[in-house]
């Protein structure tokens, strides 16, 4: 395995200026040989919730193994908490940029990098995936910010929107730095355009934290603008159910069993876009 942390600061030569994320950790298996074949896998960053005020262990490593299992090659952001917009922003899509740049290093297709967010990591993922041209983006990577699109995006429980009654206030709060009008172009329903990542997005009818209207209205964007998506709500589960496998579980030990089933449904739709193991 290639395990090892990479600063994509340092990497990219961007100024840090007291950002304390940004940090990319590979969990990439070594390329098998005994094939006789040049492999390329599909790549997938997680990136875990915490209302933008901390990561949640919870949706990080057990995440990046459930995707390992599957056959991609799995990679953890690090990004910034407690930090307002751009930073998050810069650093989730230095992180894409980055895996396309050493495509090689990792045997990752390059063509197939995908990123799952959970909550307001959702948020940050679903930004990328709308936001991936942001002026932010480019003044940080020059020419090198065409690469930072993923070709695809999972999205766990989203905070979505801005809307009182329908957000996360302390995401939206903290990403915002407490400005209405910087909410207000974060409330990512209204940033979706046709060039925006393709999305499978879950969600609980019953989520009492991040309201299921958050999917809805994300998933009501991308019919819009004609962008392809899938969405599966499930009636029954709490918010921050992650991946379910016992290790992962909340205060609630019933965990519901249809909810559990987004893992095999979001490696299904992403198989049938092309995120499968191929030759280069």
């Amino acid at each position: 395995m290639i395990y090892e942390k990479i600063d994509l600061y340092g990497y990219f030569n961007v100024p840090r200026g007291g950002a304390q994320g940004g940090y990319l950790t590979s969990f990439a298996t070594n390329v098998f040989t005994e094939t006789g074949a040049d492999h390329a896998y599909p790549a997938m960053i997680v990136v875990p919730g915490g209302a933008y005020l901390m990561r949640s262990l919870r949706e990080a490593e057990p995440v990046a193994f459930v995707f390992a299992a599957e056959g991609f090659q799995t990679f953890l952001l690090d990004y910034s908490v407690q930090t307002a917009y751009p930073a998050p922003l810069v650093e989730a899509a230095m992180a894409v940029a980055y895996l396309r740049e050493n495509a090689v290093k990792y045997a990752v297709n390059q063509n197939k990098i995908a990123v799952a967010g959970f909550s307001a990591g959702g948020h940050l993922t679903a930004m990328l995936a709308t936001l991936f041209a942001d002026k932010h983006v480019k003044t940080a990577l020059g020419k090198k910010a065409a690469s930072a699109r993923p070709d695809a995006v999972v999205l766990s429980y989203p905070v979505i929107s801005a809307e009182a009654g329908v957000t996360h206030g302390d995401s939206i709060a903290t990403i915002s730095g407490g400005d209405a009008s910087i909410a207000q172009a974060l409330s990512l329903e209204t940033r979706v355009t046709a060039e925006s990542a393709p999305a499978f997005i879950w969600h609980t009818a019953a989520d009492d934290c991040v309201p299921v209207e958050n999917s809805f209205r994300f998933a009501r964007a991308y019919k819009q603008a004609g962008v392809p998506f899938e969405l599966h709500v499930f009636e029954e589960g709490c918010h921050g159910l992650t991946v379910m496998n016992g290790f992962t579980r909340d205060e609630d030990p019933a965990a519901p069993p249809c909810a559990a089933k987004w893992k095999s449904l979001a490696v299904a739709w992403l198989q049938s876009r092309g995120f499968a193991v191929s030759r280069r």
